[in-house]
């Protein structure tokens, strides 16, 4: 079955002298998208039932008020720019509709516009079945010579599949289903103007050829107006082209998710110069330092810096992949890290962890992420650092100190105004991490007391 796309005309002013040729246009309409059968001769009672029944299936799947009557908005939007493939439900598969059987599926672009350069064509094409194969268990590959299971073409007028253009501002292209001979096959009305951006006159190749393609994949047509199945021709997002979330399930209900090998993470090397530390807290009786998707482990009194461990955070923390920071509240062994605007609340390696927003807390919207945190124990108070400023959280109370954020340069002289990572060693003082260097803070007397290396703390 050949599916045809994106009939375009002029938009719709209804004089009363065109209200006849208004009614022959929705009939053809309705035969073509939604099967009405044709009329035998002079309307019957009959023809008319079937008319008012499929006007009223078409004001369904396009959300309009369902009134059976040919109402001026259920004219415009049959006038408005759309696929010509029947409409269905949303991204069912016609009664015996097939589907490639084979994963991988060759394609070629048998005659080229003379609109756009080749490699324009070329690059509009592989975005567009790139879009696809990336959501779902599909791979395509471009040959230039002998068969191809999807051949595309620009072609005008009769072209041979019994289905010809009818020139400009109409029919801009069609695709056959998978299947053999011409199944799966593209074609474009090479009398249309083909662009690549959305510059007028002309239509996007991109935008229109993702849709077809999904024709030429077995997908049929969806109800949601966002999606790039829905009937009518639309714009979307030419910079960082994406499928939204019908048009990936629908693909995905065909040929399954695309299942990707996970590259195994690096650990860096931990006494490089310019090392820097993420995030530290304790948990239980050791000290965890976290960088990227990479943790260090080590007891706070080891004799021998040959016992620090290291993996990767996945192993240890099952929720987490990376942390931006993290803190511990000793008295309840309980240990909170962050990444990006959500937390998790772990009591123990290796085990399930709870997790909530950051903006629980009491976080303004603007704040997206915690660089550092840190419990004092002694006044049960828990400071965030992100970017050049600080807040201060009151545990015992669970609200935000007031007359916060404050700069972090101004209350905490000689760490600089950016902390990455930071933790309560004893009481008293603070080690702070910024860059490559390591800072011991008396917070009582506001100053720091030494600096050293960052990785001077995984025995470098």
């Amino acid at each position: 079955m050949v599916s045809f796309a994106l009939s375009v005309s002029t938009v719709w002013t209804r004089p009363l002298v065109q209200e006849a040729e208004d009614v022959r246009y929705a009939e053809v309409y309705l035969r073509k998208f939604y099967r009405m059968p044709m009329s035998g001769g002079p309307r019957s009672p009959r023809d008319l039932s079937s008319l008012e029944m499929k006007l009223r299936e078409m004001q369904n799947f396009f959300g309009l008020k369902e009134t059976g009557q040919l109402t001026p908005e259920t004219l415009l939007v049959m006038r408005e720019p759309r696929c010509g493939v029947p409409d269905v439900e949303n991204f069912s598969l016609y009664p015996g509709r097939p589907k490639w059987k084979n994963h991988t599926a060759t394609y070629k672009i048998a005659k080229y516009t003379t609109d756009l350069r080749r490699e324009e064509v070329e690059r509009s094409i592989h975005v567009a079945l790139n879009m696809w194969s990336g959501a779902a268990d599909l791979d395509f590959i471009k040959v230039d010579h002998g068969e191809a299971d999807i051949v595309i073409s620009f072609e005008t007028k009769v072209h041979g599949d019994f289905f010809p253009f009818d020139g400009p501002k109409g029919v801009l292209a069609h695709a056959f289903e998978p299947g053999d001979n011409m199944g799966g096959d593209v074609h474009f009305d090479d009398d249309e103007i083909w662009r690549t951006g959305h510059r007028k006159p002309g239509f996007n190749l991109l935008t229109v050829a993702v849709h077809e393609l999904g024709h030429s994949l077995g997908l049929s047509h969806s109800k949601d107006p966002s999606a790039l199945m829905y009937p009518k021709y639309k714009r979307f997002s030419l910079t960082s082209p994406r499928l939204p979330t019908d048009d990936t399930l629908a693909i995905q209900a065909l040929y399954g998710k695309r299942i990707t090998k996970p590259e195994t993470p690096t650990i860096p090397k931990k006494c490089q110069p310019n090392f820097s530390i993420g995030a530290v807290t304790m948990l239980g009786n050791e000290i965890l330092f976290f960088k990227g998707s990479s943790v260090w482990l080590r007891t706070p009194w080891m004799t021998s810096w040959s016992r620090v461990k290291e993996g990767l955070i996945s192993t240890l923390l099952p929720s987490v992949r990376s942390v931006d920071a993290a803190y511990n509240i000793p008295h309840t062994g309980v240990t909170f890290v962050f990444t990006g605007p959500k937390y998790w609340m772990v009591q123990k390696l290796k085990m399930k962890s709870y997790g909530g927003s950051i903006y629980d807390y009491g976080f303004p919207t603007t704040v997206k992420k915690i660089d550092a945190a840190v419990h004092l124990r002694e006044y049960k108070k828990t400071y965030f650092f992100t970017g050049h400023v600080y807040y201060r959280y009151d545990e015992a109370l669970s609200v935000m100190d007031s007359g916060f954020p404050r700069k972090i340069q101004s209350d905490w002289p000689g760490i600089g105004d950016k902390v990455d990572a930071a933790f309560q060693f004893r009481e008293g003082s603070i080690q702070f991490f910024s860059g490559s260097k390591a800072y011991n803070f008396d917070y009582r007397e506001r100053r720091v007391l030494y600096t050293i290396k960052a990785n001077a703390w995984l025995g470098c």
